[in-house]
């Protein structure tokens, strides 16, 4: 795959994971809806590391986008957006992939009973800021590209 095929496909994803969790959320499903809403969060940290080249073979993309906000002189609005993303890719991370699928192992607690409606609205909400800050980063990056005439293919609205 190439960067914009990547950044397409991640988008896509985490939009169709995003439409999973708020069904899970219509039918009162918490574990599901946190589960799809942390593959939300995932797909766009992977989306984000997919503008910048880094191939998204992680289930952690939080700190490969630090190390981006480390080493790329980025403008100030893209920055702000990637930093404005870190907080929520650490809320729904490798933790919460794991406790979704396979509950607390320590606890023997499974994972249906780890998880509220509390949970699933805060997942959900972390979920949606995500989805919006990455359509953000896209158009900045975008606008940004455009200006040093290195323009990507636009991601279109599947999803």
């Amino acid at each position: 795959m190439n960067a914009p095929d990547d950044v397409s496909y991640r988008l896509a994803l985490a939009k169709g994971f995003l439409a999973e969790a708020e069904q899970d959320m219509t039918l009162e499903r918490w574990r599901s809806c946190v589960d799809n809403s942390q593959l939300v969060v995932e797909n766009t940290g992977k989306t984000a590391l997919s503008l910048f080249g880094v191939p998204p073979k992680t289930h952690d993309p939080v700190r490969q986008i630090a190390a981006i906000l480390r080493e790329e002189t980025l403008p100030k609005e893209i920055r702000l957006v990637l930093q404005q993303m870190l907080p929520d890719l650490l809320a729904l991370g490798q933790r919460e992939h794991v406790l979704t699928d396979y509950g607390d192992e320590e606890t023997y607690t499974l994972p249906w009973e780890l998880f509220t409606q509390p949970s699933a609205e805060d997942a959900l909400q972390t979920a949606r800021r995500c989805v919006q800050a990455v359509q953000d980063l896209l158009m900045s990056v975008e606008a940004w590209r455009r200006n040093q005439g290195k323009e990507i293919k636009r991601c279109d609205d599947k999803g």
